[in-house]
């Protein structure tokens, strides 16, 4: 069940209470970055790709041999869909995720000559590329902030802290653009992410010792 927000809160209220958490997590985790192993675009998109249903220390130990084999989005369009499954079996859902890798890794190379697009409606032609895929691609690659970078770690966290009452991906991204402001958007899937791995974790989240635990709604019931 959603974590309920704080009963009689406000929208700025929320929004206040919202800032304060966003400078305790910077000032946690003033290093928290995208821990998926890239150096352009291309490897950013590909790795995020495999990153679904896996975790990116398992994407970070098949990446460097893959990227090795298929360097440019013209040779892994080129590729033969078993030897990429061969490679990237290890991740997971390996038969779906090659034929997304070689298609959007095809369509780059022909239709955008090469090149990663950078816009929300580009990213989104490619096939295996969704907002959270794109938005991650955006906000790492390039520095856009198009949205805010929703997965099972911001999820849990945007509820557990009372910033969305939605399980829908979309619904507690359009929440969580809401309460923060866009030059955050990045950053803030960031900081969730990494506090979420290390604290609040799904199982047996240690709230006991969690430096957030008393602005935590779910803690303080």
């Amino acid at each position: 069940m959603p974590t309920k927000q704080p009963e009689r809160e406000g929208a700025e209220a929320r929004r206040k209470r919202a800032r304060s958490l966003y400078r305790k997590l910077t000032g946690l985790y003033p290093d928290a970055h995208c821990e998926l192993d890239y150096k352009n675009p291309f490897q950013l998109l590909i790795a995020t790709i495999l990153s679904a249903q896996c975790t990116d220390v398992r994407v970070n130990m098949v990446t460097p041999e893959l990227f090795k084999r298929y360097s440019t989005p013209e040779k892994l369009g080129r590729a033969k869909q078993e030897d990429v499954e061969k490679v990237i079996h290890s991740t997971g859902f390996y038969r779906n995720k090659a034929k997304s890798l070689i298609a959007s890794s095809n369509d780059i190379a022909t239709t955008f000559s090469g090149k990663v697009p950078d816009s929300m409606d580009d990213l989104l032609s490619l096939r295996g590329v969704a907002r959270k895929t794109a938005n991650v691609l955006l906000g790492n690659a390039y520095g856009i902030n198009e949205g805010v970078v929703v997965d099972t770690h911001v999820n849990r966290l945007a509820n557990r802290m009372g910033l969305t009452g939605h399980q829908n991906p979309v619904k507690i991204e359009r929440d969580l653009m809401q309460l923060f402001p866009r030059k955050n958007w990045t950053l803030l899937s960031h900081v969730l992410i990494w506090h979420g791995r290390r604290h609040c974790k799904a199982r047996n989240p240690d709230c006991q010792n969690c430096p957030l635990q008393k602005q935590c709604p779910k803690v303080n019931v």
